[in-house]
């Protein structure tokens, strides 16, 4: 199930005359599935790109090509207007120039000049050819707009083009300017996944963990303000991604994240290992009865609990932890997490939150909205 992080807020999609311009459906469709109300207002240039019914069918609502007698962009973007942001989206480097020089010659630019004047939030999410987005004057025009207050999503550099972001990323970015901001000027720690210790130069022992629930962790965090660092193995976006493998590096990126930064929150959701194999040098022969000797490992939720300031969620993985998990929460854990190992590899499933305050919340659904309700009963 789509969380839906946007229900009851309403975006105005500007949308100017870059070729990303054929997304913009795919856009407005998943804005929608988070719940938005989606208006589209289009430039001259972006009809002859994409057709102004096609932005129609995608929201369900009339698309603004040119402004009229009923000067829609007062009535969204003006003072108590309609909409909660003004999303532009794809933004070319023209109109990119004339919004930060104040310039109101198209529908987006004058959305954009009322939206700045009125203190509505503004994303712009950039797409244009690579040289034109290196050019001079196009860097001084995005720290402009910066320091208006707005958020300019870096766009994807590859094929010699700055490509529109994501969509998955510009939603996010959507969501962060929307949902209040609890979080900000926070700094969130998350380990995720699984670690792989090698036992010859082939093999390793791991988990059946995918890191989807430290990876929701962290989109959310990111939606509700923070700025969020993930130690694991893979890549989310809108996050600082520190790449490790095994418990050992685990260990180490933590330790170095917190001396040299610190960290308001730490969240383990990683499948730390417990035991490490004696290392084979090479590649162990088939064939052959092995003994695997496991040595263990030391516990970095230990560590992490001696940092004074730091508030700390563990997870517990078992049928019968609620005594350690106890145990947890009086050596000054915030809160425990406990799920059963049927909930590895899944997309959703049942757990109890565990708080300070005896409290025992019993959740369960997609770990999304897990996810969500972990950080609601953080905050």
């Amino acid at each position: 199930m789509i969380l839906e992080t946007l229900r009851g807020k309403t975006i105005v999609l500007a949308v100017t005359g870059s070729i990303a311009a054929v997304e913009t459906v795919k856009l407005a469709r998943e804005l929608r599935r988070k719940g938005a109300v989606v208006h589209a207002v289009m430039s001259r240039a972006a009809c002859g790109i994409i057709t102004p019914d096609a932005l129609v069918y995608a929201t369900e609502n009339p698309a603004i090509d040119r402004i009229t007698g009923f000067v829609e962009h007062i009535g969204f973007c003006g003072q108590g207007g309609k909409a909660d942001l003004l999303l532009v989206a794809p933004c070319t480097a023209n109109t990119l120039g004339k919004i930060a020089c104040g310039i109101d010659d198209t529908p987006p630019t004058s959305f954009a000049t009322t939206a700045l004047g009125s203190s509505l939030p503004v994303v712009i999410a950039p797409a244009m050819h690579e040289s034109m987005y290196l050019h001079p004057a196009v860097e001084k025009n995005i720290n402009i707009l910066k320091s208006f207050g707005i958020d300019v999503i870096p766009p994807k550099m590859e094929e010699s083009r700055a490509k529109l972001p994501d969509i998955a990323t510009i939603v996010l970015h959507a969501e962060r300017a929307l949902m209040g901001s609890p979080l900000a000027g926070q700094h969130v720690l998350i380990t995720s996944g699984a670690c792989r210790e090698p036992l010859d130069d082939i093999r390793v022992l791991t988990t059946r963990s995918s890191g989807r629930m430290g990876k929701e962790l962290a989109l959310h965090a990111y939606r509700l303000g923070a700025e969020v660092t993930v130690v694991h193995n893979g890549t989310i976006p809108c996050v600082v991604n520190v790449h490790t493998e095994d418990s050992g590096s685990m260990h180490e990126a933590v330790d170095e994240i917190i001396d040299k930064q610190g960290a308001d929150y730490y969240i383990s959701a990683a499948a730390i290992s417990d035991y490490a194999p004696g290392r084979y040098d090479g590649k162990i022969p088939g064939g052959e009865k092995l003994k695997i000797v496991l040595n263990p490992l030391p516990k970095l939720i230990n560590r992490v609990l001696q940092h004074v300031g730091t508030k700390v969620v563990a997870f517990k993985l078992g049928w019968n932890e609620r005594e350690s998990a106890e145990r947890l929460l009086e050596e000054g854990a915030a809160m425990v997490v406990m799920n059963t190992p049927d909930t590895m590899g899944r997309g959703e499933g049942m757990f109890t939150l565990m708080k300070t305050d005896a409290e025992t919340v019993a959740v369960e659904g997609s770990k999304e909205e897990v996810a969500a309700l972990i950080w609601e009963n953080l905050l």
